[in-house]
């Protein structure tokens, strides 16, 4: 097995009985057919499950509606794309070569969607339980407290209110592609902050989607420079 994969199953502390699906789950559609969409699908599902049972396990007082805004607070793109970047995701990836001439090894939603589909691999590969398991090793070094529930936002509704706060013009969102059949597309949105000539991709089954993507992107690209 290719060594990123050895050393990947070392830090998910998870060893694939199919490592077919541990290299499908790492497949980005611009490589091959037998891509990760399908596991990524079943790994939201499962993500969203452990999530929530380990927010009611450690904010017992608080309620339904608080509960849900810090679990979205905590699946949404950004943390996941950072946990990515800590197992190592983007060595591991296998991605067509004009994704990886446009940074696609870097890019937030590629690497968010890899670690879904990671998420369901595992439980495809040994069960619910070894799935949770993993969700839970991959969130314990997350601050989870009550007040992330104040600042839950949407990617979009943030980086409006973060441009606005500087007096700039907001974002300009235009679709690039449209993919696949007309019953089941994806949409490849960029995001566009003119005054930085910044400009963030995101993709998603619908073009709402893929705008919140690309804002998350975007937000992310811009924190991370100090602006």
């Amino acid at each position: 097995m290719d060594g990123h994969l050895a050393r990947l199953q070392e830090r998910l502390r998870h060893r694939f009985s199919d490592p077919a699906l541990l290299a499908r789950a790492l497949t980005h559609r611009s490589f091959s057919a037998e891509h990760n969409e399908r596991l990524e699908f079943l790994g939201d599902s499962v993500l969203n499950l452990a999530v929530s049972a380990l927010l009611y396990e450690r904010l017992a007082a608080l309620p339904e509606g608080d509960l849900t805004k810090v679990r979205a607070t905590l699946v949404k793109q950004e943390p996941l794309h950072q946990i990515a970047i800590g197992l190592g995701l983007p060595e591991a990836l296998r991605l067509g070569e004009g994704e990886v001439r446009t940074g696609g090894r870097r890019r937030p939603s590629i690497l968010a969607d890899a670690l879904e589909a990671l998420i369901g691999a595992v439980y495809l590969d040994a069960g619910y339980a070894a799935a949770e398991a993993l969700v839970r090793r991959l969130f314990e070094d997350v601050e989870i407290n009550p007040r992330m529930a104040a600042s839950a936002k949407d990617p979009k509704t943030e980086l409006q209110e973060w441009l606005q706060g500087r007096k700039m013009k907001l974002p300009i969102y235009r679709v690039a592609a449209t993919l696949g059949a007309a019953h089941k597309q994806t949409f490849d949105v960029e995001c566009e902050v003119p005054e930085f000539g910044a400009v963030e991709r995101g993709i998603g089954a619908s073009r709402r989607a893929a705008e919140q993507a690309a804002a998350a992107a975007m937000l992310l690209g811009l924190k991370a420079k100090g602006r």
